[in-house]
């Protein structure tokens, strides 16, 4: 399996094109919640192509985009240029580089499946001030809708690492040992694409577990995705819809998240 560091870096370009951003209730309450002043200081952890980064930029916030992958990397800071508060930094999650008891919010959108560990719990808990919170977020796709639910299983049946890599696999166990007990609050917010079929297919090959050209499954996976686009489409879109899920609360201090 590739490296997770690595796993995007032929995807940057659909990455950019092709995935949500959050809605902007999602940012207030995050803000809000987490007590966020002008003056605040954000770690945006596995920030990716800057696509959550500019949202707290948008906000007037000072935010370290801490991103292993290079490609993905230039690409925020080519995007990100024209923001003063915007600092990029080459890192992985486990060891981002950022003082101690600096930052006073972590995020992680759409990335925190990648980096689920206990050196990366211990990490957090290291560069947050006292009070400091984290911020776990993830579009999540909404399989109680008819058009998901199809869509879920083309990708169960011709994707092989569908299963291995997706983040919607991840327990409740896996997050919640990360939060302070009785910490943490969970949101939900309604969020949706709206998708002619060559976003559809943009939007899938943004995903890090969608079969190359060449492989034997990518064929088979486009014929089923046309059938399903047919079915569901009105005047030519489809709606992708998402339940954008976000946890926050402190950082507990204990070692439970050992793997």
């Amino acid at each position: 399996m590739i490296d997770s560091t690595r796993r995007f870096s032929d995807r940057v370009e659909a990455y950019i094109k092709f995935r949500p951003g959050y809605p902007p209730a999602l940012v207030s309450a995050l803000l809000e919640k987490a007590g966020l002043d002008a003056d605040a200081v954000v770690a945006d952890v596995g920030s990716g192509s800057g696509i959550f980064t500019r949202q707290l930029l948008d906000q007037g916030l000072r935010v370290n985009a801490v991103e292993p992958n290079a490609n993905m990397r230039h690409a925020a800071e080519a995007l990100l240029s024209e923001y003063p508060e915007f600092v990029s930094i080459d890192a992985p999650a486990e060891h981002t580089g950022l003082a101690n008891n600096s930052i006073d919010l972590v995020t992680a959108a759409q990335a925190f499946h990648w980096f689920n560990n206990a050196a990366t719990k211990a990490e957090f808990e290291r560069i947050l001030k006292p009070g400091g919170k984290l911020a776990l977020i993830w579009n999540k796709r909404n399989v109680s809708q008819p058009f998901q639910q199809v869509y879920h299983g083309i990708l169960n049946e011709y994707a092989p690492e569908y299963g291995k890599v997706n983040h919607m696999n991840l327990g409740e166990e896996d997050i919640d040992c990360f939060f302070a007990r009785d910490g943490m609050e969970l949101m939900h917010f309604d969020n949706k694409q709206t998708l002619d079929f060559a976003g559809l297919m943009g939007r899938l090959k943004s995903a890090s577990y969608c079969p190359a050209e060449d492989s034997p499954q990518y064929i088979p996976l486009v014929t089923e995705l046309v059938a399903l686009f047919d079915q569901y489409a009105v005047n030519g879109v489809v709606d992708f819809e998402y339940d954008t899920q976000l946890f926050l609360g402190a950082v507990d201090s204990t070692d439970n998240c050992s793997r």
